[in-house]
């Protein structure tokens, strides 16, 4: 039985159903937090380690939840602020004569599987290659379909950034995989 937000947060709140809330609140919503996280990610592993830590940061701040959004919504910004955290961490840890771009886009590569289908690996290898805000908005829009107002709530801009990030996000996708298609297949 699926239950609603306010009932996931009642539970979660009161010390004897804690554990009950926890249940729900991750059958309802890890497996499109996982995709989220993943697409930013890409590596499986550490993608499961950002989620969890997702689920552990919502558990210890559900009395900051404010129920003027949806639960979703706020466990959306907590995923994508762990990945950039993430990610930055990272990109620190990596060689400073490696260059980030390279290794994200083989990071896509390896993950794909012998079955991964060409396009699909070039179309991750091109979100690698956005600006960050970029590749956020282009990454919910696309495989989310969240509408903007949803995306400005989770990363706090206005509509029209978001628009226009999504726009040269998605010009940028497309010139990547035009010029790139036939060098790489």
């Amino acid at each position: 039985m699926k239950l609603k937000d306010e009932e996931i947060v009642k539970l979660l709140t009161a010390p004897q159903t804690v554990e009950k809330g926890l249940r729900a609140m991750m059958d309802i919503y890890q497996s499109r937090l996982y995709w989220h996280i993943r697409r930013l990610i890409v590596d499986h592993d550490q993608a499961q380690d950002v989620l969890q830590d997702t689920f552990i940061k919502a558990y210890q701040n559900i009395h900051q939840f404010k129920s003027d959004s949806k639960l979703y919504t706020w466990l959306y910004r907590i995923a994508t602020n762990e990945a950039l955290q993430q990610l930055n961490k990272m990109n620190r840890m990596r060689k400073t004569d490696e260059d980030a771009e390279y290794y994200m886009q083989n990071l896509v590569a390896d993950n794909a599987g012998k079955d991964g289908e060409e396009i699909m690996i070039l179309l991750q290898k091109a979100i690698q290659t956005l600006p960050e805000k970029q590749k956020l908005v282009f990454n919910m829009r696309y495989y989310d379909d969240l509408p903007y107002e949803e995306i400005s709530k989770i990363l706090d801009m206005s509509v029209g950034t978001l628009k226009t990030n999504y726009h040269y996000a998605k010009d940028k996708v497309e010139q990547y995989i035009k010029d790139n298609y036939s060098e790489e297949f």
